[in-house]
């Protein structure tokens, strides 16, 4: 099999998709500054076919050997993140594009982004198709995290082009499970922390707004199979199995057996009001079809975040 390197190995993400190539007998080189990656999330790896580095892809990457599969996950992903770290979240998605691009075209490898349903903005058209460029507004707070994944798609696509690099697109959308930060801001791992520990569950604006949330372990599938198709045009991959966030709040109150109060606050700055994945290009260029319920998926992620609670640790989830 092939050796991969995979950027933002640490993080949610890229740790379940460590564990999935070294699964299928690849070799595994993990990169990430930690930022919001942690080692913990890593930790449980002993192969000899997989290394870690703890480096910055915004800078010039150098990897011994050779390298047959460049995954770029790096980049803050969560709104809490981002907007934290704007100036990094817009320099991972612009030189960390460029520097893993130029990784590839040495190596001679073939590349994946992984990009995001946000690059749809608060989309006007529902559900969202590859086809449909977006409604984002590129100065407000979401427009570091939008903007650097639509910038990061048009160099891929330049690269394509230009060097002719055999690349990828998947358009990643709202991602749950084991390993994302309890307080990283994100719908799951929020409300599930709140009515573990019995606080009142925060639901912004009048919950309305619906999210389509797919199980880590398809989204990783979908990833995979991308890589190792044919196909160089943007791919959405997720759950078509949309639901409004008040409706997950009652159903996580209801899975925890919670006696949690759901509260309503201010709703965010730009915060998209729909978000569902057309998924006919994934299942007729893939064959992929998520397989794992979202009641299935909740039920596997709790007892995740009862082991995090239990051992009084803050947080590790992340969700996209």
């Amino acid at each position: 099999m092939g050796r991969a390197l995979v950027t933002g190995g640490a993080g949610f993400l890229g740790s379940h998709l460590c564990e999935y190539l070294l699964q299928k007998g690849h070799e595994v080189v993990c990169m990430d500054n930690l930022i919001t990656g942690r080692v913990e999330n890593i930790a449980q790896i002993h192969n000899s076919k997989f290394m870690f580095f703890n480096y910055d892809v915004t800078n010039f990457i150098y990897i011994d050997g050779h390298i047959d599969y460049v995954f770029h996950l790096a980049s803050p992903a969560s709104p809490i993140d981002y907007q934290e770290y704007p100036i990094q979240t817009l320099k991972v998605g612009s030189l960390g594009t460029h520097k893993t691009l130029g990784l590839a075209m040495n190596k001679g490898a073939r590349y994946l982004l992984a990009s995001t349903s946000e690059v749809y903005g608060d989309p006007l058209v529902h559900p969202q198709k590859e086809d449909y460029w977006g409604n984002v507004n590129p100065i407000g707070v979401r427009g570091v995290y939008d903007e650097a994944k639509r910038f990061a798609e048009a160099m891929v696509m330049a690269y394509h082009r230009y060097h002719h690099l055999d690349t990828r697109i998947a358009r990643i959308f709202n991602t749950f499970g084991p390993r994302m930060r309890l307080k990283d801001g994100r719908a799951v791992p929020t409300l599930m922390r709140q009515a573990v520990l019995g606080e009142d569950v925060t639901v912004f604006g009048n919950g309305s707004q619906t999210r389509s949330f797919c199980y880590v372990t398809d989204l990783i599938e979908g990833l995979y199979r991308l890589m190792m198709s044919d196909y160089n045009q943007p791919v959405n991959i997720g759950n078509t199995s949309e639901m409004s966030i008040l409706e997950l709040a009652r159903l996580i109150v209801k899975l925890t057996n919670s006696d949690s109060n759901i509260i309503y606050l201010p709703l965010p700055t730009d915060d998209p009001q729909v978000r569902q994945p057309e998924l006919a290009r994934a299942y007729k260029v893939l064959g992929y079809k998520p397989t794992v319920s979202l009641e299935d998926g909740l039920a596997k992620t709790l007892n995740w975040v009862m082991q995090v609670l239990n051992k009084n640790d803050e947080g590790v989830v992340h969700n996209d």
